[in-house]
């Protein structure tokens, strides 16, 4: 392999790295809304109000079974309401 072909090697790795990161960014700033864009009962956001999720971004990756009281019925209207908002939105 000459010196060339390791440089581009390289530079095509960092390409996909920086893309990869830009990917991430811009899926973090499509979500940085309040969580009210999800249309929730004002239950569920009272609950994850006082959980500290003000924006949507909050919710992402985040463990919804240790929120306190989100029973399953709760729970499986906020990850509808999540999943049609990164679909349609990111």
């Amino acid at each position: 392999m000459t010196d060339f072909d390791v440089a581009l090697k390289d530079s095509q790795d960092r390409l996909k790295e920086d893309l990869s990161h830009y990917r991430n960014v811009m899926y973090f700033l499509g979500a940085n809304v309040p969580i009210e864009t999800l249309c929730l009962p004002k239950t569920i956001e009272s609950i994850l109000i006082d959980d500290g999720c003000l924006r949507v971004y909050d919710l992402i990756n985040r463990d919804f079974s240790k929120i306190k009281g989100l029973g399953r019925k709760r729970l499986a209207l906020l990850t509808s309401r999540l999943d049609e908002f990164l679909s349609i939105s990111l």
